[in-house]
């Protein structure tokens, strides 16, 4: 009889520990500016929710350099860009499309796409989860994919090519698509173009990814917009600028999907003279807190966030213990965050405090090749 208590606390031991990991999936380059890294592809590990401490990593799907990664809504399925130039002989890059094991957080492709431009750099799906939108960054253009009943992915059904060039002339000499990001609501994909100086606004039916411009919204010359965020409040959006290392803080129009600049401030602490670009952006779960990853000063940059007007306050810039964190991720609780230091080779884990922001390393990292995405499974 003794034994079946003991088999009881066996039991229930094992199920808190399966319910405090975090799934977390690590997209990589496999070959950057013309070098292999040593990664094959999308890395799947847990993320222990108590401690904040990463276990091992295993490889979840072999791929071309699947630079960035977005879950279906239902996290059935995860669909990846391949950040090449090049697909089956034709100048374009692809998307692929996979089936997600619950179990042991594996990953069976179930196909790859035509990206429908060359170097797809971010990738987004709505939230009924029909139509993915790739951007595009080496022709500057962005692509509707539709999403097929079994989860794989149409080619391109939508294809819009941003035209224009801005003040850099090696690095603007013509339109570089940086991100894609829909609305909550799925009504509205934006996209930052670095080459033009502009956040592009456009409507679209999910139901056949027909997409229709809106007027463009035009940054600071030579800025560089790189990605997008939309704030928890659905009245304020956020902009960091690589070439500029700045966010722009806009207000944001949920009916008309239309934006008013009302500040822009530096990622960088007032000593800082190196050289340096701004990468990710990302508002925390509780609204209170913007984030922006800097690469050459090498940091997580935190802001305050005004409740009223979504303004932001630098409060500190964080050494992510590593080089170029391309990427960094917030787990679900809002409690860790995960930089991605692509030129070290490292992922550490920091963690959040929920009063003010702050981010103090736990002390616990891990070693993957060329980390470039942090994606949060459920």
């Amino acid at each position: 009889m003794r034994l079946l208590p003991r088999l009881l606390l066996f039991v229930l031991s094992s199920v808190l520990a399966t319910a405090r990991d975090v799934t977390v999936y690590i997209g990589t380059f496999t070959n950057f500016n013309g070098k292999a890294t040593g990664s094959h592809g999308i890395y799947t590990g847990h993320l222990d929710s108590e401690t904040g401490k990463l276990g091992s990593f295993t490889l979840a799907a072999e791929g071309a350099n699947p630079s960035f990664l977005v879950f279906a809504p239902d996290h059935k399925h995860l669909y990846a860009t391949s950040e090449v130039a090049t697909t089956d002989g034709r100048p374009t890059g692809a998307v692929y499309a996979f089936t997600v094991n619950a179990a042991d957080g594996s990953l069976k492709l179930l196909n790859r796409a035509s990206a429908g431009g060359p170097g797809p750099t971010h990738i987004a799906i709505d939230p009924s989860g029909r139509a993915v939108m790739v951007a595009n960054y080496d022709n500057g253009s962005i692509a509707a994919l539709p999403v097929k009943p079994d989860g794989s992915l149409g080619d391109p059904a939508t294809y819009i090519q941003h035209k224009g060039k801005s003040v850099d002339p090696k690095r603007q000499d013509h339109a570089y698509a940086h991100s894609v990001t829909f609305s909550r609501d799925g009504r509205f994909v934006f996209s930052d173009d670095l080459g033009t100086d502009k956040l592009y606004g456009y409507t679209i039916d999910v139901a056949t990814c027909a997409v229709a411009p809106l007027d463009p919204v035009s940054l600071k010359p030579g800025s560089g917009p790189r990605h997008f965020a939309l704030h928890p409040d659905g009245r304020h959006a956020y902009v960091i600028s690589e070439m500029a290392s700045t966010i722009t803080t806009f207000d944001y129009n949920a009916t008309q999907g239309s934006f008013t600049e009302t500040q822009t401030v530096t990622t960088l602490p007032p000593d800082f003279t190196g050289t340096n670009s701004g990468a990710e952006i990302v508002v925390h779960p509780s609204g209170k807190f913007v984030y922006g990853s800097n690469r050459g000063q090498d940091s997580i940059a935190l802001f305050k966030v005004d409740a009223p007007t979504g303004h932001l306050t630098f409060v500190e810039a964080i050494s992510t213990q590593g080089k170029t964190p391309r990427n960094f991720g917030i787990d679900p609780s809002g409690r860790w965050l995960i930089a991605a230091n692509q030129n070290s080779d490292s992922l550490v884990v920091f963690r959040i405090d929920p009063a003010t922001g702050r981010i103090t390393p736990t002390g616990s990292t891990a070693q993957l090749p060329a980390p470039v995405c942090v994606l949060f499974g459920n």
